[in-house]
């Protein structure tokens, strides 16, 4: 536990969920995770000699990327044991050498994690200079609608609403904490997708055999019957339903990306430093403003 840290997520709980999803995570989320990673790197033009990669399915996206010659010698570590799994751990507590590797994926691990910033912190104490951070994880409104079903089901039975669903990172704090863990050349993009299911039932057991099902610390501990199941479903089913009856559930998808500091970066010029003028580049006349 990470002294001072508000305990948001169960670690216990979170490995179990990840340990159980061993069996039955399907194959499009490593084979998906890996295209994107591709695709991804492939804009950046550099080959790397030693990647991590991190993550609950990290073994089988090593597998989805084995074609590729950017990533080096490939190592793979998750919180909970899997196939193909190199190294076991928290992303809170890294058993990382300094400057070991000189690239790093993350690929939704940190979303249940309590300290996020010091999780960063080890990572970028883990790359050598001039090393890449690249890392996905849920944002925003993803499985908005989901939430919503669930308040509202348990508003009509118990007249009030625990969380059901975890909440996620908003996209302007990530940039931040990317600064605040010493990355140099932060930047975040978010990847907003509408999936659909046949059913609200359908998506509830694809998230279970992701290992992905929330993971809170203050959970409510009344169990969930078979009847207010049935209601979170009907509800959901009722208000997103598509014309065709398929249901949409929003996946919001942020793509973080840092590098470790490293003189031959781009640097940002001092203050005052600048040979022309703004206003001559934009033919306007310049408007002085008075000092306080």
């Amino acid at each position: 536990m990470t002294s001072g840290v508000p305990q948001i997520f169960d670690s216990a709980l979170r490995r179990l969920h990840f340990a159980r999803a061993r069996s039955t995570r399907p194959p499009f989320y490593a084979q998906t995770l890996a295209a994107e990673i591709e695709s991804r790197l492939c804009l950046i033009l550099r080959d790397f000699k030693t990647t991590l990669i991190c993550g609950p399915a990290a073994g089988e996206i090593r597998d989805g990327l084995a074609g590729t010659q950017h990533l080096g010698r490939m190592v793979t570590a998750a919180p909970a044991p899997g196939p193909g799994i190199d190294v076991v751990f928290e992303d809170e507590a890294q058993p990382l050498a300094g400057a070991s590797f000189d690239c790093i994926l993350s690929l939704f691990s940190l979303n249940s994690v309590n300290d996020v910033p010091g999780a960063l912190a080890q990572f970028r104490q883990a790359l050598q200079p001039d090393g890449l951070f690249l890392a996905a994880l849920f944002a925003g409104r993803t499985l908005i609608e989901l939430r919503e079903a669930w308040l509202a089901a348990e508003a009509e039975f118990w007249g009030g609403a625990s969380l059901r669903v975890a909440p996620f990172a908003d996209m302007r704090d990530l940039g931040s904490l990317l600064q605040r863990a010493g990355f140099a050349l932060p930047a975040v993009d978010i990847d907003m997708t509408t999936v659909r299911y046949k059913d609200a039932i359908s998506l509830m057991r694809e998230i279970r055999a992701l290992g992905l099902q929330h993971a809170l610390s203050e959970r409510s501990r009344r169990p969930v019957t078979a009847t207010l199941l049935a209601r979170a479903a009907s509800l959901y089913d009722a208000r997103y339903a598509d014309a065709d009856g398929r249901v949409r559930a929003t996946v919001e998808t942020a793509w973080l990306i840092g590098w470790a500091p490293h003189e031959s970066q781009q640097q940002p010029l001092r203050p005052g430093s600048a040979k022309a003028r703004l206003a001559d580049a934009l033919k306007t006349e310049e408007v002085k403003l008075k000092r306080d």
